[in-house]
């Protein structure tokens, strides 16, 4: 897999997924073991942003939900 490949979370977990499959089978060589081990950590690296990113998403969301509430209240 290389930079230009668009990823969704979902197909990037699928794919760890069978890196972590054929790494455990035991048949993949040094060459390809290195070339998965790779791929795994940048996919491990994509899928952990775009958790950071919903994360905040929500965030921000409680933050305009909170600012909303507030300001509806009536005044004192």
């Amino acid at each position: 897999m290389n930079d230009t490949t668009q990823h969704s979370y979902e197909t990037a977990t699928a794919r760890i997924e069978e890196i972590i499959r054929r790494l455990d089978s035991g048949e993949a060589g040094l060459r390809e073991t290195l070339d998965l081990c790779k791929e795994g950590r940048e996919l491990v690296e994509f899928c952990a942003a775009e958790l950071d990113a919903v994360g905040q998403g929500l965030e921000e969301l409680r933050l305009d939900e909170l600012v909303a509430r507030l300001e509806q209240r009536p005044a004192e």
